[in-house]
């Protein structure tokens, strides 16, 4: 029996081939990155590329899923072992920080992106890349209670004076929420060619569909 065996049955053969046969490139293994790359994994993802710089610490366990035995190792090398030993799905682990200067040598091989970055210089180099060669990009990001998945053509990097990588108020039933939406949007995308945009709200549990016009 496969191990995708529920997800063929809901989705059909031929889109778990387009599935398997699609390159993706997550750009962050965070709290959203991590998870978007293990829920594609496990959906029937074969090509995938991890890109981040970060070693784990002992504040994200609760969030993303590593070990306490990971801490101080690559959170992309781990990622990658991880879902090697789970489902054998091998990823492309890189353990670079992605600038303005190495987008091509980092993004040339990606037929999608998805941008979980968690600082503005470095999604507004994801945005650019993608941009300018036309290839599609997802955003994925979160601000205490409320998230946003948005195609790049809608998307606004957020003012550099938000950053702040070390602390700040995060859910983890609203990380997993944003990951599912995220998910199926890449899915959705793959299977039809449809960019579909979502807001997310965690107290009331909300998903909508986000109209948003390009200015």
């Amino acid at each position: 029996m496969s191990i995708f065996f529920h997800e063929q049955l809901y989705r059909s053969n031929a889109v778990m081939i387009k599935l398997k046969n699609y390159p993706v490139t997550i750009c962050g293994a965070g709290a959203l990155g991590a998870n978007i790359a293990e829920n594609l994994a496990r959906s029937g993802f074969d090509k995938l590329t991890v890109i981040d710089r970060d070693r784990i610490e002992e504040r994200n366990l609760s969030t993303q899923p590593y070990y306490r035995s990971d801490v101080g190792a690559f959170k992309a090398k781990i990622l990658a072992n991880n879902l090697y030993r789970a489902i054998g799905t091998k990823v492309d682990a890189k353990t670079k920080e992605l600038t303005p200067a190495n987008t091509t040598q980092l993004l040339q091989d990606s037929q999608l992106i998805v941008d979980v970055f968690d600082n503005s210089v470095a999604r507004q180099a994801v945005k650019d890349y993608a941009e300018k060669l036309s290839v599609p990009c997802l955003h994925a990001g979160l601000s205490v209670d409320y998230a946003e998945v948005i195609w790049n053509d809608l998307y606004r990097v957020p003012s550099e004076v938000n950053d702040d990588v070390c602390d700040y108020p995060l859910a983890r039933n609203l990380v997993m929420l944003t990951v599912a939406v995220a998910c199926e949007a890449i899915v959705s995308f793959v299977a039809t060619a449809e960019q579909r945009n979502f807001s997310i709200t965690q107290k009331d549990l909300t998903v909508q569909s986000l109209f948003l016009e390009i200015a």
